[in-house]
């Protein structure tokens, strides 16, 4: 696809920075050409500046100075350092013994057990001066990851995919965690260092100029953080912050962080959630597994949180959730919208027919409703779990109402990292289905007015896998490799310890390798029909949906419903002001049907304007009510 032309705003820039009022992190005095560095370290005896000589030694091995810094109220360290600035490396040592870096590092050169780096934000790429961000109601949300979505593997490698990405119709980008991470390839969920763009992907610049280019483009950046655990290696919190964590809570990942302890503790969160938004400017945040993240006192974290966003930044902010309690207040207090897995987990049953582990809880057999009832309650309603047992999590309820909220309150999707990443294998979605499942619930994704998500790749239908990879070393990698075969255990597919052996090394290069995308596919068929496909619904989702978004709002005359008929079909009515509506009519399975009559008067003699329909004779459908398998029609009027 040809590049397209970069608007003016490329030139309209200002080099004006957000202040650094920051708690956490070392901040910068240029006028007075010194540093002050900070460090919260309440179970520390003493704590000493040291500024490494060399990035590549540690500072054990070379003639670091080391300066004693001064304790303050409430367990803070502090000391201002003259004739330092932008780029001095520098590490704590903790009681004459631990060398650490800064837990809110802004860069790491040297991974995550290296000198820490100031960053001075006045030294990089300018901020747009005209970004104000882009209606949530225009989303189209492509999720990556940055060392596997190109060659390079770097922020400037996706740089030169902005211009594809925009062709295709996307309108925001979300990035996987990038928070700095041991070793030089991870899913990004065992960061350890939130405030530090990890150093395998490029520099600070190298990520602010992504986001400038992005925004040239007309593109929103989003990015995935983890508020919920640190990763395993790296994290040095445990020695000299101990009130950092609480034994009164379990999360899988290890330790629970105390939200409910001193206020530096979510502080520091805050903070991160701010410093990303504002000094980087990028235009949402996706929290990840906020299911994790316990909290009881009066005023909850993830309320504080979307208070402070709002309350500190002038410019629209999106602010999206991993939840897989269905807890839809939460969407009533500053939260933009939700990843909805029960719309995928419905969608798969029904393109894979797997029902086992938590597919169970979206087949008939396990949940008393069929695969198909879930998928319409969940374009219809949000959630398809708004307070029912769930026979996966041992029949208890899951999820609140959700039917009140607006459709684009949930982020729908086929595939995302998780959905693939979590199978042993890694499996696509194209080496589980038959085209035509795909084809069908991707009408129904791409043109349905919640925003949707793909994962990169899924565009050209790639089959390449999309596996967990990690890069850790001796006892820690040993264990993660035995953990994830563990994992399967339990599924009869692996009950046999020789084939759990076959399960991929998270450690080994080649998992990561055969994890990083093939883009010479986009240029052979079948993959240029998908590709071509996607980019033709998305535009018409711009051109015909996009603009009556607005009108699916609460209190229209009629509520939005859904109606399963003839086991495998569904049609699903939204309501628009003004007394009007938009549809969908579907076969979701693989046998002519024929269409009842309170169905095909919907269809036929309501006056509808069809919008899409499948490749199959829509006229034909129309005169005899006989509908093919895997057929999908858009309608509105």
């Amino acid at each position: 696809m040809q590049a397209s032309a970069k608007p003016a705003l490329h030139a309209r820039l200002t080099n004006k920075a957000a202040p650094s009022r920051y708690a956490f992190g070392p901040r910068v005095h240029a006028s007075r050409n010194c540093v002050e560095f900070k460090l919260w370290a309440p179970s520390a005896q003493s704590v000493a500046l040291v500024l490494p000589t060399s990035r590549e030694l540690p500072a054990s091995q070379n003639d670091s100075p080391r300066l004693p810094m001064q304790r303050q109220s409430g367990g803070w360290y502090t000391l201002e350092v003259p004739n330092t600035g932008h780029g001095t490396l520098y590490q704590f040592q903790i009681d004459d013994h631990w060398l650490v870096p800064d837990p809110a590092s802004r860069y790491q050169p040297a991974d995550v057990h290296g000198p820490s780096q100031v960053i001075d934000f006045t030294n990089l790429p300018r901020l747009h001066s005209e970004w104000k961000n882009r209606p949530w109601e225009e989303a189209v949300v492509y999720e990556l990851h940055v060392g596997t979505f190109t060659p390079k593997g770097t922020f400037q490698g996706v740089i030169e995919k902005l211009d594809y990405l925009k062709n295709l119709g996307i309108t925001a980008i979300e990035l996987m965690p990038i928070a700095e991470f041991p070793g030089q390839r991870n899913w990004g969920y065992d960061g350890v260092l939130p405030y530090a763009p990890d150093s395998a992907y490029g520099t600070p610049s190298d990520l602010k100029a992504l986001i400038n280019e992005a925004h040239c483009r007309g593109l929103m950046i989003i990015l995935d953080v983890v508020y919920n655990h640190f990763g395993p290696d790296g994290n040095y919190l445990h020695t000299y912050a101990q009130p950092f964590f609480t034994d009164k809570y379990q999360t899988p990942w290890g330790a629970a962080i105390h939200f409910e302890g001193p206020p530096e503790v979510r502080q520091f969160f805050i903070e991160n959630a701010l410093f990303w938004l504002k000094e980087y400017g990028f235009d949402g945040l996706r929290l990840d597994a906020v299911h994790a993240i316990q909290d009881s006192s009066p005023h909850p974290f993830l309320e504080a949180l979307s208070d402070s966003v709002q309350e500190t930044l002038p410019r629209p902010i999106h602010l999206i959730l991993e939840n897989d309690d269905n807890r839809s207040r939460l969407l009533e207090t500053g939260y933009q919208a939700q990843w909805n897995d029960d719309f995928h987990h419905a969608a798969h049953v029904i393109a894979t027919g797997e029902t086992g582990g938590y597919y169970q809880d979206y087949d008939t057999a396990g949940s008393g409703r069929s695969a198909i009832a879930h998928l319409g309650r969940c374009l219809a309603e949000g959630f398809a779990y708004q307070g029912e047992p769930s026979a996966y999590r041992r029949h208890e309820t899951r999820g609140e109402n959700s039917s009140h909220l607006p459709p684009t309150a949930f982020v729908n999707f086929l595939q995302n990292h998780d959905q693939i990443g979590n199978r042993a294998f890694g499996e696509r979605l194209a080496q589980l289905a038959p085209p035509a499942a795909r084809l069908a619930l991707l009408e129904c994704l791409l043109l349905a007015p919640a925003p949707p998500l793909l994962f990169m790749g899924e565009e050209w239908g790639t089959e390449q896998p999309f596996l967990y990879f990690c890069d850790f070393e001796g006892d820690l990698a040993q264990q993660v490799r035995e953990g994830r075969r563990q994992e399967f255990a339990r599924f009869p597919a692996f009950a046999d310890p020789a084939l759990r052996e076959g399960i991929p090394d998270p450690n080994d290069l080649q998992t990561f390798q055969n994890s990083c995308l093939n883009w010479s596919e986009t240029e052979q068929e079948p993959h240029l029909f998908w590709l071509k496909h996607y980019t033709r619904l998305l535009t018409l989702r711009q051109e015909r949906l996009v603009p009556r978004l607005p009108d699916f709002r609460k209190g229209a005359p009629t509520p939005h419903g859904y109606e399963v008929f003839e086991t495998c079909g569904l049609q699903v009515r939204w309501a628009l002001s003004g007394g009007q509506c938009w549809q969908l009519t579907a076969n979701l399975g693989s046998r002519t049907l024929t269409v009842p009559p309170n169905i095909f008067h919907n269809l036929v003699t309501a006056g509808l304007d069809c919008v899409y329909h499948s490749e199959a004779n829509a006229a034909s459908v129309l005169e005899t009510g006989q509908m093919p398998a895997w057929f999908v029609i858009w309608q509105t009027g």
